[in-house]
């Protein structure tokens, strides 16, 4: 029992084990050259209208913190044991509105604790290979898709409906959303699936009597044109 104690009072009681600048200085820099890697499929992968180049370098310098903290944690159990406790409580007000943004959060993360934890090889390798299967997953997934979402919002007057319904068969699984009457007539809204030759069936449904308007919003982020 009483080498327990002591055992354990050595282990809480050690300083903090200085860290070799050789170390930091690898550990850093790896971490880098992986959040710059990461950085770049970010940004080539990148499917939205407004890119955030903040963003961007956020990954990198996570990537880079998070490496020296897990140097950090290394070299003592009490400070371990605190810095756990201190990060438990932080909490983050910014929010993520895009879902593949906070992967890439934690794929900086993964990247900065394997080089902190002195893996650099494996570091730098993970991120080449995980950076190579994704961008070739967002090609095949670009390539494979027959077609594209969208939300078909058409307002027309009642004389149009018959022939507007009949039209409206042509496309590929339309699924009515909503249906609103007005006193100007009435308000469809459909999601269909369009590919490059069914854009052109549109220009029938908009030529047809008692069309007042056909409006068309992408259902999906990545739309190309």
């Amino acid at each position: 029992m009483e080498e327990l104690l002591n055992t354990m009072k050595s282990l809480l009681l050690e300083e903090v084990a200085a860290i070799p600048i050789g170390r930091l200085l690898a550990a850093v820099l790896v971490a880098c050259l992986a959040g710059v890697l990461i950085g770049v499929v970010y940004r080539v992968t990148y499917g939205g209208v407004l890119f955030n180049r903040q963003f961007l370098l956020g990954l990198v310098l996570m990537s880079m913190i998070t490496s020296t903290i897990i140097l950090a944690i290394s070299s003592n159990l009490v400070l371990s044991l605190g810095m756990v406790g201190a990060l438990s409580i932080v909490r983050f007000r910014t929010a993520i509105k895009e879902p593949m943004d906070t992967i890439f959060m934690f794929w900086a993360l993964a990247a900065g604790i394997l080089a902190g934890a002195g893996f650099f090889l494996i570091a730098i390798l993970a991120t080449l290979i995980v950076g190579v299967l994704f961008i070739l997953l967002k090609a095949c997934g670009r390539f494979f898709r027959p077609s594209d979402s969208y939300l078909l919002i058409v307002r027309y007057g009642l004389e149009a409906e018959k022939p507007l319904k009949a039209a409206l068969r042509k496309l590929s699984a339309p699924k009515v959303k909503s249906k609103r009457s007005t006193a100007d007539g009435q308000e469809l809204v459909l999601e269909v699936r369009l590919s490059g030759e069914q854009m052109k069936a549109l220009d029938a449904v908009r030529a047809l009597p008692g069309v007042q308007e056909l409006n068309l919003v992408a259902n999906c982020q990545d739309t190309q044109l």
